[in-house]
């Protein structure tokens, strides 16, 4: 019990003086500890079953942090996996995105980065796992699989997997090695008339910044004339890369971002810390609404100093930083230290996580309550609401079977069949299903027995309840029969067919990434990117 609450007490993310013991908000803090580990003790002594003390206080950790914010988290001594792959991209393992299989109760290999372990010892998308190391997997969920392939860097583990269309199982011998999640997945030329080059970048880990000048210097040596930037679903990461990558294109000690916290430590003006590559080349950046963070820093950034056009939909918004604090027993908090203001003075931030609807959701500031700030040359932006780029595209609607499709296993099944029957296919961006091939694709996601539309039926029937709640029932009858019947007659082969236009690229670009892995899969996708388009049409007229 002492040892509880003394990790309790030395958890707080920081020291209390003696002055601060005796001032109206120390003594509020030992009083609440202390009425918290009293209702521990008498839980420890009278609850009916057994508390375990790390679970108990886990619970209560994680319920107090989830209340202040989504980024302020505790990490125990064994639960640090998640905090070291989010600041370095890093870990040991086998590099492969599995997934749950939900026709054998296993995990299957949905991914394997190319270069990586997995990949080298020839594991493939597809192959169902069936043992590591002797262990049967049966029935695990992903999390479980995931942690067993993941170990100590060298060490070496027995992979068998079922690959489809084969009787025996294959067994494969995988050392694990460090991982470094790629970052810069694929960069290169889009358009060589315009000489207009091209980076996806993906988060912002460490050393992202050298990849991106590297990037960059190797398409200027090609020729490139104009560049594009995209950090559509870019969730951000480290601030530090973000500023190193703006100082690629503004002078050498320009303001990029300023930190404001509760502590003198927590506040900095941070300055391009190096000579920049191309200060005046045009940029377009791409964003949309899962750009946040360090992608909102280097978008902000670039639109308050009126280097680059932003294109896409309005960003997350999240003006806020975290910082690591180190807690006893090797635990560490990651916590919410301060938010940031880029160029103009504004943040971005969208949330307000201090005051909640009823229901618990954060509020968010009204557009008519958001302030006007200016770039470097006038041009008026506001705060409180993410990045509002200059030019807003629309973002083609998607037919909810496109979700249900790419989470369902007969999706994924029969992309592996095609990959299994066709040794090669064409190279990115030139791939394409011949009309046999999507033909047999429909008859065997109908075979299958895939079903869809079960929102809409499910809020047609939400609505009649409300109806007869409201006594309008036998008024509106005669049509909610109507639609009902005719949602129940939808034809799957035929809709298949209606939403081919939608569903096809992203059939072809699953199809592209068991040959081509990542960068191919992106590169699929980029031939038909209206977004990518339309930056490339507006760097050619603004140079």
């Amino acid at each position: 019990m002492k040892r509880l609450l003394l990790l309790l007490i030395t958890a707080l993310p920081f020291t209390l003086s003696a002055q601060q013991r005796t001032s109206s908000s120390g003594f509020d803090i030992s009083r609440n500890l202390e009425i918290f580990a009293d209702i521990y003790r008498q839980l420890d002594m009278f609850y009916v079953d057994t508390l375990s003390a790390d679970t108990a206080v886990r619970w209560a950790i994680d319920a107090m942090l989830a209340e202040i914010d989504p980024y302020t988290k505790f990490y125990p001594d064994n639960d640090q996996d998640e905090l070291r792959l989010m600041a370095t991209g890093r870990y040991a393992g086998i590099g492969a995105l599995i997934r749950a299989y939900k026709k054998d109760a296993r995990a299957v290999i949905e991914d394997p980065y190319e270069g990586c372990p997995a990949q080298e010892a020839g594991v493939r998308a597809g192959d169902v796992i069936l043992s590591i190391d002797g262990r049967d997997i049966k029935g695990w969920n992903v999390s479980q699989v995931s942690q067993s392939l993941r170990g100590e860097p060298g060490t070496a583990f027995e992979l068998r997997v079922q690959r489809p269309g084969e009787k025996k199982p294959r067994a494969f011998r995988i050392v694990r090695r460090q991982i470094q999640l790629p970052c810069l997945p694929w960069y290169g030329i889009v358009d060589s008339t315009a000489h207009v080059g091209y980076l996806y970048l993906t988060e912002f880990t460490d050393k992202c910044a050298v990849e991106v000048r590297h990037a960059i210097l190797d398409m200027k040596q090609q020729g490139m004339q104009r560049l594009v930037i995209d950090l559509r679903d870019n969730g951000g990461g480290s601030v530090s890369e973000a500023i190193e990558i703006v100082g690629m294109f503004v002078p050498r000690g320009t303001l990029v971002v300023s930190t404001k916290g509760k502590v003198a430590a927590t506040c900095h003006d941070y300055l391009t810390p190096a000579e920049p590559i191309d200060t005046v080349m045009p940029l377009a950046v791409l964003v949309n609404a899962a750009s946040a963070s360090a992608s909102e820093i280097v978008t902000g950034a670039l639109q308050d100093l009126d280097r680059a056009v932003i294109l896409g939909q309005r960003t997350y918004g999240k003006g806020l930083v975290q910082g690591i604090r180190e807690l006893p027993y090797r635990g560490q908090l990651k916590i919410t230290t301060a938010r940031y203001y880029i160029p103009s003075g504004r943040c971005i931030q969208a949330y307000d996580y201090r005051h909640r609807t009823a229901d618990g959701a954060a509020t968010t500031l009204p557009d008519s309550l958001t302030r006007e700030f200016r770039t470097r040359l006038g041009r008026p932006v506001r705060d409180g609401g993410g990045i509002l780029p200059d030019s807003i595209l629309d973002v083609d609607s998607l037919p909810s079977m496109i979700y249900e499709l790419t989470a369902d296993d007969a999706f994924f099944d029969w992309v592996t069949g095609y990959a299994t029957r066709h040794e090669h296919i064409a190279e990115p961006g030139h791939f394409h299903l011949t009309d046999v091939d999507y033909a047999d694709f429909v008859q065997t996601i109908a075979d299958s027995g895939f079903t869809y539309n079960g929102r809409t039926a499910a809020a047609l029937n939400q609505l009649r309840q409300l109806a007869r709640f409201e006594g309008r029932d036998t008024d509106t009858r005669d049509e909610f029969d109507a639609l009902e019947a005719k949602l129940k007659t939808n034809d799957l082969k035929a809709d298949l067919q209606r939403f081919r236009h939608h569903i096809q690229p992203y059939l072809e670009a699953e199809i592209v990434s068991r040959y081509y892995y990542q960068r191919g899969a992106l590169r699929q996708q980029l031939a038909t990117d209206k977004s990518l388009r339309k930056a490339v049409e507006t760097l050619k007229v603004e140079s």
